[in-house]
């Protein structure tokens, strides 16, 4: 039996997106001391720039 599969057509790629965004954060915290990660990830959530969610067990 042949299967058919359809071929479709990406308007938004959300891996690469989710890559960029990452690269970005990393070159903007990567010389930053864990205070002032912590701070400049804070200012983002006030913000609304950025949206988490962090379960703690």
């Amino acid at each position: 039996m042949e299967m058919k599969y359809k071929k479709t057509v990406k308007n938004f790629d959300s891996i690469k997106t989710k890559h960029e965004i990452r690269d970005k954060l990393s070159l903007e915290i990567m010389d930053m001391t864990f205070q002032e990660e912590r701070a400049y990830l804070d200012k983002l959530l006030k913000k609304g720039k950025i949206n988490i969610y962090i379960q703690f067990d």
